[in-house]
């Protein structure tokens, strides 16, 4: 059984203003920086084997407190990376908003792409192929992958077997923590957004010995404990 601790970085001056993207040089704010001490706290007492991050500084930030509390190095992985917005990159919602390309996202997430950027689904494809990946580099452990909230919620909606285009149904915020278990019956979602800080839905031990689950499972649950 393999269990892994997703995180959204924390709150940055872009969060719900404008569409951060991959721009470089954006950083936690004071509160964000609160939130990454908080998830600290929260995930120090587990039994954690590795940490990967999105290579964007917001999420490696949030990464920090917990590695070195951990004394563990933050690996970065592309595939967690936040989506590529194209030319929507740094754009205010309020001007979004206005356009048609936007509607779509909003109505039609499988069928919409980012001009200049990804599509949802190549989003969706690379962020749960991340998670299988790391799950099969360490099987029967804990890790903690830091990334971003657009990437989790396409990935969740998968472990869950959710259309792609209910994935703005989940709620995923900054400094939040979801949990995915892997295991011989499945793969299910333990936890879904828990705050920065907040309680867990299982006790700080390592998973039990056994099969850890290699593949997509077409039974699923959804438990949030």
């Amino acid at each position: 059984m393999t269990i892994l601790f997703l995180v959204r970085h924390g709150e940055t001056e872009f969060v719900g203003r404008r569409l951060s993207g991959w721009t470089p040089g954006i950083h936690l704010n004071p509160k964000g920086r609160e939130q990454a001490q908080a998830v600290c706290e929260s995930l120090a007492q587990y039994p954690i084997r590795a940490i990967y991050s999105s290579p964007l500084e917001r999420a490696v930030e949030t990464a920090a407190p917990l590695a070195k509390a951990l004394q563990l190095p933050v690996h970065r992985r592309r595939g967690l990376g936040e989506v590529d917005y194209g030319s929507f990159t740094g754009r205010s919602f309020r001007e979004l908003r206005r356009l048609k390309t936007w509607q779509r996202v909003r109505s039609q997430p499988s069928r919409a792409s980012f001009p200049g950027g990804e599509s949802l689904l190549e989003v969706q494809f690379r962020a749960t192929r991340e998670l299988w990946t790391v799950e099969k580099e360490h099987p029967r452990a804990l890790v903690t992958l830091f990334s971003h909230g657009d990437a989790i919620r396409l990935a969740l909606v998968y472990v869950l077997g959710l259309p792609l285009d209910l994935y703005q149904r989940l709620m995923i915020s900054p400094g939040s923590i979801s949990v995915v278990r892997f295991s011989s019956q499945g793969t299910e979602v333990l936890a879904l957004n828990v705050p920065a800080g907040g309680s867990l839905p299982f006790p700080p031990r390592a998973p039990q010995a056994g099969g850890g689950d290699r593949r997509p499972q077409a039974s699923r649950s959804h438990r949030t404990g």
